[in-house]
């Protein structure tokens, strides 16, 4: 992968301030790109308010709730008087509820769904004209391990990422003949503010934070960096040909039988 592989190339990441859309963003930057990190959460020293119309390569912080139509609407507004175009998506916004679906609360149920699956379904809807006008583009949304398999007290969020990954598949048929590409990461356990949370919600916290690290094949958790790679990579004309797809990036642990470690 050469220099600027993301040269004269306009991104939006959701979730821009979270632990994985930080990496993103910097990443991206790294390559060229001229980069929105949206988020509801306040910006991180890296991430400045910047004004409308000429934004350089780097990252500029927009305030964006992706529950909500409006404030989509107002990004992509935003993006266009910017540059007229957009060639990358990144759906990363996302939160967790770890409880049963005996716990979970419809509120809960509800609010879950509605930033990880319809946040994902209002920015992508809304990002499309803009790619068409980019000639077309990288819509890469955030699944997880935990649509395939799952991991205890994790209901909702594991109905919310099996969403994702149909809707990604959906998108990329939908949209793959306007040259517009669609793929979903699929994560595993990524060394972030999330898995504290998942950790520290189960009793014995530690221990059991040493052994899910020993389960894995690579004895290790991922990275915000090591997402940020594969997140790049198709983001770019190297992963071209590459659409409908989950790519689960979980350091090997799916890939045993559980049961046989020894």
């Amino acid at each position: 992968m050469h220099e600027g592989y993301l040269a004269g190339r306009v991104a939006v990441v959701t979730g821009g301030c979270g632990g994985i859309g930080t990496a993103i963003c910097a990443r991206f930057a790294a390559e060229g790109a001229a980069v929105y990190a949206t988020d509801v959460a306040e910006p991180t020293t890296e991430f400045a308010e910047q004004p409308a119309g000429g934004a350089a390569p780097g990252v500029t912080f927009h305030r964006h709730d992706v529950t909500s139509e409006e404030s989509t609407e107002a990004l992509m507004a935003r993006v266009e008087r910017d540059h007229g175009r957009l060639h990358v998506l990144v759906n990363a916004a996302g939160i967790e509820i770890e409880k049963t679906v005996e716990q979970t609360s419809l509120d809960e149920w509800n609010r879950i769904f509605a930033i990880n699956v319809t946040g994902t379904f209002l920015t992508s809807k809304h990002a499309l004209p803009l790619m068409r006008a980019a000639g077309g583009g990288s819509i890469v949304n955030f699944g997880s391990y935990d649509g395939f398999i799952a991991d205890p007290r994790l209901a909702a969020y594991c109905a919310t990422k099996g969403a994702v990954h149909a809707l990604t598949r959906a998108m990329a048929c939908d949209h793959g003949p306007e040259n517009v590409r669609v793929n979903a990461i699929c994560p595993g356990y990524i060394d972030t503010p999330m898995l504290k949370s998942f950790f520290d919600a189960i009793d014995d916290a530690e221990r059991l934070r040493e052994e899910a690290r020993r389960v894995h094949p690579m004895r290790r958790y991922g990275t915000p960096e090591d997402v940020a790679n594969l997140v790049n990579w198709l983001a770019g004309d190297e992963a071209r040909y590459a659409s409908g797809q989950l790519w689960v990036l979980d350091g090997g642990l799916s890939a045993q039988v559980q049961q046989m470690r020894v």
